[in-house]
């Protein structure tokens, strides 16, 4: 009797034993699939990323000195969901695909100054004081940076609302967080931080303040030869295809809707006159040049949910001279053929295992014992 329990013991064996080995390659799989769509990629893509060159040698008379560089990067519409139109897997989705692409370009790259033009919140311009609570704590944890990188955001018109839906709690609301400097100087670098929201404003009483502070700032300027404003808007004459060359274009965007007024863009350029402007809005990357010589740069979107191609851009900026370049995150397309292709894996090696499959490499090796003994 224990002769016959002993070898019913044994024929169980190997079949668990096979079922223990099946299931420890498909938790190596997916754990490998899982660590490298989720993290190494970044690391991979960001890898491939440098600061460009930019000349740091000035001349006063005849004495050259080295000038200071500072490297910025700047980034826009993160768009963090809020509660009303944000189902939760997708905000999971693409919450952690912006923190860990931030996070990897933080330790890789090292900027000094981060700038994210706009658009921070999906749903700021409507939320409750407990969701607008929510989003800031959500918003703090996915970009959280070292003390030494200072961290701008400008707001958007998604953060406190177009012009006709904007009031004062909104935006004092947003400036709690964020902070309401309008000049920010850093290396003999100015920087000039412009709610263009408020700037078409039809008479209203916040617009007439931002208007006032903007040339407040203008003055302070006049003190400075060199000025390097960087505003929110998206008044560039581009078609939004983000590997077409810089050129002027007909505006494609709803006037004073998608992009400033002229009369307003003209303002900026005559108070601030910048030799360069960064701007948000549009989810896509295009150039403009005002007056054939104030170049305007729309910044893409950081986030999957706005792009398959997010990316965000570096700037090398002394306080006479600059070099931007952008680099490009993980495409969520690329990680998505990764995934099925995983899964397809995944279902070939189950049924190989449980014999409803033949496995390749088995089907290769009979193959061969079959031609070496013709």
């Amino acid at each position: 009797m224990a002769m016959i329990e002993v070898g019913f013991e044994r024929q169980n064996f190997h079949p668990l034993k096979r079922k223990s080995a099946l299931l420890l390659k498909l938790i190596a799989v997916v754990f490998a699939v899982l660590l490298f769509c989720e993290f190494l990629i970044y690391y991979l893509v960001i890898f491939q990323c440098n600061w460009p060159e930019v000349k740091t040698t000035a001349y006063d008379g005849e004495q050259a000195s080295r000038e200071p560089v500072l490297k910025a990067m700047f980034l826009a519409d993160t768009h963090l969901l809020g509660e009303f139109l944000g189902h939760w897997l997708d905000k999971l989705r693409r919450e952690w695909q912006m923190e860990r692409a931030f996070q990897t370009a933080l330790w890789l790259l090292q900027p000094e100054v981060v700038f994210i033009l706009g658009d921070v919140f999906d749903e700021g311009k409507w939320s409750t004081p407990e969701a607008w609570a929510d989003d800031v704590e959500r918003f703090q944890k996915m970009f959280r940076h070292p003390s030494h990188v200072q961290l701008k955001v400008v707001a958007g018109n998604h953060d406190i609302g177009f012009h006709y839906e904007m009031n004062t709690y909104k935006v004092e609301r947003f400036e709690k967080v964020f902070s309401s400097e309008r000049l920010f100087s850093w290396k003999g670098i100015n920087f000039v931080m412009v709610n263009s929201v408020a700037l078409n404003g039809d008479g209203c009483g916040i617009c007439s303040e931002a208007e006032a502070e903007l040339i407040e700032v203008s003055h302070r300027l006049n003190c400075s030869r060199e000025h390097y404003p960087l505003y929110r808007r998206s008044d560039a004459n581009c078609s939004g295809e983000d590997a077409a060359p810089p050129e002027e274009r007909d505006i494609p965007f709803k006037e004073n809707y998608d992009v400033l007024s002229r009369e307003a863009s003209q303002k900026l350029l005559w108070w601030l006159q910048p030799r360069l402007v960064l701007s948000g809005h549009t989810h896509s990357a295009c150039e403009v040049h005002h007056g054939g010589r104030v170049p305007e740069l729309s910044v893409p979107s950081f986030s999957w949910r706005n792009r398959n191609n997010p990316s965000f851009i570096m700037g090398s900026i002394t306080p006479t001279d600059y070099a931007l370049s952008k680099c490009y995150l993980p495409r969520e397309d690329v990680v998505l053929v990764i995934y099925c292709g995983a899964v397809g894996f995944l279902v070939v090696l189950t049924l190989s295992h449980l014999g409803l499959l033949a496995s390749p490499f088995l089907s290769g090796l009979n193959l061969l014992r079959k031609r070496k003994t013709r």
